[in-house]
This record gives C-alpha cells, sequence and structure tokens, in this order.
C-alpha cells in the first residue's frame, strides 16, 4: 500500500514556518523612537556647546538599577522587555531568554552576557549639561523607560562603547545606525542635553541615511 503524504504536506509547511517564526530573535525596541522627520526637527533646535565638567563626573551621581515594580530593578524589567521568551525567578532575575542585540545583530541566551545600555552615556550627559542637574533629575534620567535611553545590547559591544558619542563610535550593524541616531536625538531633546559640533555632524550624516 503506498502512502500519500499530500494531505500532510500543508501541515508540515505550516509547522517549519511556526518554528522559524518562533526562532527568529525579535528586534529591541525601545519606546519613544521619533520618525526620521521628527527627529530632524529636534536635532535643528539643540544647542551646540563644547562640553564641561569632564572631570568631575563620577557614575555614582545617576544612582540606578533602581525598583520599578515589585521585585524588579531598571535592568530586570528591560531585559523583560527586550528579550524573547523571558524567564524570572521570585527574585525578577531572568533564568532564561532570548535577547538579540541590534548594534552587531548577535543573539544570547545568558542574560549575563546582556548589559543595559544608555543610548545616552551617562558620562556624555554629564558633560552636556546633567552636572548641574539634582541626584534627583540624574536618576530620573538613568533608569529612563519612557524615552528611548535604555536597551539590551551585548555586554562587550556596550563595554567598547562606553562613554563615545556618535562621532567616534556608532552600532557595527549599518542598517541600524539611522535608529540609533534617532534615539540619541530624543534623548537628548527631551532631557535639555547639549551637543558637539562634531557629534551633531555625525548625527545629521545617520540621518541622512535613514530611508
Amino acid at each position: 500500500m503506498r502512502l500519500s503524504l499530500r494531505p500532510l504536506v500543508p501541515a508540515i509547511v505550516a509547522g517549519l514556518l511556526a518554528g522559524l517564526f518562533l526562532s527568529a530573535p525579535a528586534e529591541a525596541a525601545p519606546p519613544g523612537i521619533p520618525s526620521r522627520a521628527t527627529a530632524q526637527t529636534y536635532l535643528n533646535s539643540l544647542t551646540v556647546a563644547a562640553e564641561a565638567n569632564a572631570g568631575t563626573y563620577d557614575r555614582d551621581l545617576f544612582p540606578h538599577w533602581i525598583t520599578i515594580s515589585g521585585a524588579c530593578n531598571t535592568r530586570e524589567t528591560v531585559l523583560r522587555r527586550d528579550g524573547t521568551n523571558v524567564v524570572t525567578n521570585s527574585s525578577c532575575a531572568a533564568t532564561s531568554g532570548t535577547w538579540f542585540s541590534p548594534y552587531d545583530g548577535a543573539t544570547w541566551t545568558a542574560a549575563s552576557d546582556v548589559d543595559i545600555d544608555h543610548v545616552v552615556p551617562l558620562a556624555e550627559a554629564w558633560r552636556s549639561g546633567a552636572s548641574t542637574w539634582t541626584t534627583s533629575r540624574r536618576q530620573s534620567f538613568a533608569n529612563d523607560l519612557t524615552r528611548p535611553q535604555l536597551i539590551a545590547v551585548t555586554d562587550n559591544v556596550n563595554q567598547a562603547k562606553g562613554d563615545q558619542d556618535p562621532s567616534t563610535w556608532r552600532p557595527s550593524v549599518v542598517s541600524y545606525r539611522c535608529t540609533y541616531a534617532r534615539m540619541w536625538i530624543a534623548v537628548k531633546y527631551y532631557w535639555g542635553l547639549t551637543l558637539q559640533s562634531s557629534e551633531r555632524t555625525a548625527l545629521q550624516t545617520l540621518l541622512n541615511t535613514c530611508s
């Protein structure tokens, strides 16, 4: 007796497709990313000024991570937001999940391989105006979940970025650079931070690549 597989083909194809969709990494998308046009408007309105007070920067002046809800702090909240199938324990620590880092295109299955990047670094913010803020305002900036300021990325990529601005560092994934520029501009605009001339030129160049 010859068995026909024809009736099973649709189900097999559907299963394969479902597997592909389930295994595909989800691109992290922090909230509040403006359109290119809006980002351009923001960029045009930002003040260009020399950086100041670099020598007095101290990371402890930007308290983080803070409790957001229940046992979850800011880092854990972003890990859950940006990850796929994230499982946490009673302390809100991620015990499993998948994280796609849009900066370098890498996918990780251990939370320990992932850092939460401050899109506009804390030291950069300090030099661009945050040195005059209250500690409370700096805490809000360092834990900002409303603007596109926090994103889960590969840990060593975040460490290589350090406190650099887009004139000296940008994501290695070229297609993400437009998004990165729009995120950076939105954060600086909302928080009233200044730009260096070279930083503004770099951001305009990146915006010009947006489709």
